[in-house]
């Protein structure tokens, strides 16, 4: 059974920072681009950063640009994503997404498998 999990979240102050993570079971993550999303209550979901399946390349939001690090370690089929200088419109349900596909896919309809979210909140 193919699954993504995410781990990480949580309540910060605005300016501080958290570090998701994104296990993958059931599949060799490694051969997937990875994605970060999230969605706030009465929202779309919106895309966050992307990962080339090897790591050699990424693409952010304009939102987060600077702020945000996505990363991946695939001897432990593992991604992540960074997350500094937070502020509270950062705060939503994050999920990441896998495919198996090349490039730096940003569209939800794109990715193949999700997790179930982790909750970020963050107070002004």
């Amino acid at each position: 059974q193919v699954q993504l999990v995410e781990s990480g979240g949580g309540l910060v102050q605005a300016g501080g920072s958290l570090r998701l993570s994104c296990a993958g079971s059931g599949l060799a993550l490694s051969v997937y681009a990875v994605g970060w999303f999230r969605q706030s209550p009465g929202k779309e979901r919106v895309f966050v950063a992307a990962i080339t399946w090897n790591g050699g390349s990424t693409t952010y939001a304009d939102a987060v640009k600077g702020r945000f690090t996505i990363s991946r370690d695939n001897t432990k089929n593992m991604a992540y994503l960074q997350m500094n200088s937070l502020k509270p419109e950062d705060a939503a349900v994050y999920y990441c997404a896998a495919v198996g596909r090349s490039g730096l896919p940003v569209m939800p309809s794109h990715y193949s498998y999700w997790g179930q979210g982790t909750q970020v909140s963050v107070s002004s």
